[in-house]
């Protein structure tokens, strides 16, 4: 996730990182300009179409359909942000689920051995689930002292049931009460449910006749521009059409990447960072 200075915003006019939308639509922004050209060039030099002709009333279109493309821009971009927003709430309750269990089982359990294993495990499921979100292997050091990952198994479940296995274990050695155990049982299967969350954002993506539509849409209203705004832009309309372009496809392309907040652009959550702080947590407070 890229970190900046929100109050900084003027330096963001003249810098163009790798993330930017500029850079990922330069070549057909290109190519959109020429084809504006050419058929500007065609309409006033070439074809000598007069200011009467129907063909200039093509705008009045544009006008109407402007709207149109905004509020459905709007609420691609609202539904793609409220994803990636769902998604950082759901790891902020993972850390505080983590801290808290730390919190508790500090406080419920003396044994030293039981310390280190909790120390070990829960950190672990944070690892472990950001490497399932996005798809990474899993390394087998993680897991130092403890059973190997079934790598064809859900890995997240498998955390999960080594934390309840082990809970019940001091329950049933009497070294936690009945009580303790449900107010344990509570954090623990919050994991189960951030993960169940996580994976329903991940899994369910927009729904591919609405995201396509939007992208015809945009393509064939730029496409049509030059023919109704060379009559009073001349030249001047391919700048004109390429910057219309960019604004719109920009909107498109940024709803893209953070619907899915999961993966490792530029703009997804920085999971790797916050596993290591729930690891530096609990550490501290076991």
């Amino acid at each position: 996730m890229i970190s900046y200075n929100t109050k900084d915003w003027f330096t963001f006019i003249f810098r163009f990182h790798k993330a930017d939308t500029f850079r990922k639509l330069f070549p057909i922004m290109m190519a959109i300009g020429a084809y504006a050209a050419v058929l500007g060039y065609l309409e006033v030099e070439h074809w000598q179409m007069s200011e009467s002709s129907y063909l200039k009333n093509i705008t009045i279109m544009h006008g109407m359909l402007g709207f149109v493309i905004s509020l459905l821009l709007v609420f691609r971009t609202n539904t793609a942000y409220d994803r990636w927003w769902e998604g950082r709430k759901m790891w902020g309750a993972l850390v505080n689920n983590s801290r808290n269990l730390a919190l508790k089982i500090a406080a419920m359990v003396h044994n030293e051995h039981d310390r280190l294993y909790f120390r070990k495990i829960i950190p672990a499921y944070a690892i472990i689930l950001q490497k399932h979100l996005s798809n990474e292997e899993v390394a087998n050091e993680l897991f130092e002292n403890i059973p190997e990952i079934e790598h064809h198994k859900h890995k997240p479940n498998q955390v999960a049931a080594m934390l309840f296995r082990k809970v019940n274990e001091l329950y049933t050695e009497k070294k936690i009460s009945g009580d303790q155990l449900i107010v344990l049982n509570a954090e623990l299967q919050s994991f189960t449910d951030i993960c169940g969350a996580c994976e329903r954002i991940k899994n369910t993506p927009i729904p591919y006749s609405y995201s396509a539509f939007i992208k015809k849409f945009i393509f064939f209203y730029v496409m049509t521009l030059p023919f109704g705004y060379a009559f009073s832009l001349g030249y001047y309309v391919a700048p004109v059409v390429v910057f219309i372009f960019y604004v719109l496809a920009s909107l498109e392309l940024i709803a893209e990447e953070i619907e899915d907040p999961f993966g490792t652009d530029e703009n997804d959550l920085p999971m790797k960072k916050i596993a290591e702080n729930i690891k530096k947590h609990v550490e501290e407070l076991l």
